[in-house]
């Protein structure tokens, strides 16, 4: 896999997490750097604080000189995902003939569950996960089931295997849509685990829509299984893009995948669908699985730095927060009950995101900084803060450091 020109200033052999200073951040135009005011600090929205990688930029420059800004054509985008599934997984023979185009992945998720569910049919969940799973599916008129995780933060075969009863009792065809790996907890799912999933799909008759979003960015210590190679996920649905890994999420186009089982139902996806993804966002997200590699390891090498940091931040400054190490993503999930802040729910269902509840308002208004509330992402969210930890070192060390001091100043004097 070829990789970037080196750059005049070695960007292109640095961490992409250190390239861009605080100022420079603030001048994007983007939702994480606008939604609150400049001395806010944000680690909340899925955005990373990268510039583009090289790869990705050239095939955009390209374009734009070349005028090339009308409709997308072909299926380079599968066969680049082909080829980077085979290198980084080793999952051989990727059906390129069972994947379509799709505008991003949530949207490619609401066709989906319109292809194997019906109006008022179940859709299972894990919870606490990301927030739109709810919004996404209940707009679409699906009602949400949930089935928490363990206290380990894994899924719960027990809990599965109610959620899967109930959602089969209240309608003809539920689905479970997965999340793999998990948002915001960080956990990446074995194969073993993985497989108890399709087996008890295919047991209750519940069709797999598996979010795999975030499959680039599995950490050290952790290997990522596409479920569409598992056992008994035949029937199964994967979506996935390169948006999280490559920071492409204002480059919309991401890939529906069917198992073979699935093909016939993927065919019957609308013809006005594959208009939604923007061509440009085909270009971007097939040179960043195509060529990407190398600064996707140079990442993967910052978020894995930045995952202990952050321990040790938190050790430091906010003892009293524990977390589960992510295995991947660049999401922290942080346990803030000990600190004894009010953590009632705003009226209304979960995953609203805009809602700022509990230990998030306080981090908010008290250290400036900004992190998702727990709450928006359902039973088990309470209580929690969701922390990005794909920032500079820099900017991670004094966020956790204004957090530390906000709770220091919450506690009663001695005495």
């Amino acid at each position: 896999m070829a990789g970037p020109a080196p750059s005049a200033d070695g960007s292109a052999t640095r961490n992409p997490l250190t390239v861009l200073t605080l100022n420079e951040l603030r001048q994007r135009s983007s939702v994480k750097w606008r939604m609150h005011p400049p001395d806010v600090l944000p680690l909340w929205v899925a955005e990373q604080d990268v510039p583009l990688a090289a790869p990705v930029a050239d095939a955009l420059r390209r374009a734009i000189d070349l005028g090339d800004t009308g409709y997308s054509h072909g299926t380079a985008y599968a066969e680049a995902l082909g080829e980077f599934a085979d290198e980084r997984w080793g999952s051989h023979d990727f059906p390129v003939d069972h994947t379509t185009v799709v505008p991003d992945v949530m949207m490619g998720v609401v066709e989906v569950l319109r292809l194997v569910t019906d109006p008022g049919d179940a859709v299972v969940v894990c919870s606490p996960v990301y927030p739109p799973f709810y919004a996404f599916a209940g707009h679409a008129g699906r009602r949400v089931i949930e089935a928490p995780l363990g206290p380990d933060l894994r899924m719960d075969r027990a809990a599965l295997d109610e959620a899967f009863r109930r959602a089969r009792a209240c309608g003809s065809r539920p689905a479970f849509l997965l999340c793999n790996p998990h948002n915001p907890t960080g956990v990446v799912h074995r194969r073993d685990e993985l497989e108890a999933v399709a087996d008890l799909a295919r047991r209750h008759g519940v069709r797999v829509v598996s979010d795999e979003i975030h499959a680039p960015l599995v950490l050290p210590g952790a290997r990522f299984t596409p479920y569409l190679t598992v056992s008994g996920a035949e029937d199964a649905f994967a979506l996935t893009s390169a948006s999280k890994a490559w920071n492409l999420a204002g480059l919309k186009a991401a890939l529906a995948v069917a198992g073979p089982e699935a093909a016939a139902d993927l065919r019957r996806m609308p013809e006005e669908v594959g208009h939604g993804p923007s061509h440009l966002g085909v270009l971007a997200h097939t040179a960043a699985f195509r060529a990407g590699g190398p600064w996707l390891d140079l990442l993967l090498d910052g978020l894995d730095a930045n995952r202990t940091l952050l321990e040790t931040l938190l050790a430091k400054h906010l003892p009293a927060v524990t977390h589960h190490r992510p295995e991947g993503t660049y999401l922290a999930w942080l346990d803030c009950t000990r600190l004894g802040i009010a953590t009632e729910q705003p009226a209304g269902e979960p995953g609203v995101a805009s809602d700022v509840a509990g230990p998030a308002k306080m981090f908010l208004d008290d250290a400036r900084v900004a992190l998702s509330s727990g709450h928006v992402f359902g039973t088990g969210g309470a209580g929690f803060v969701r922390l990005n930890f794909a920032t500079s070192p820099a900017i991670l060390t004094e966020a956790v450091t204004r957090m530390g001091r906000a709770v220091d100043a919450r506690r009663p004097p001695v005495g």
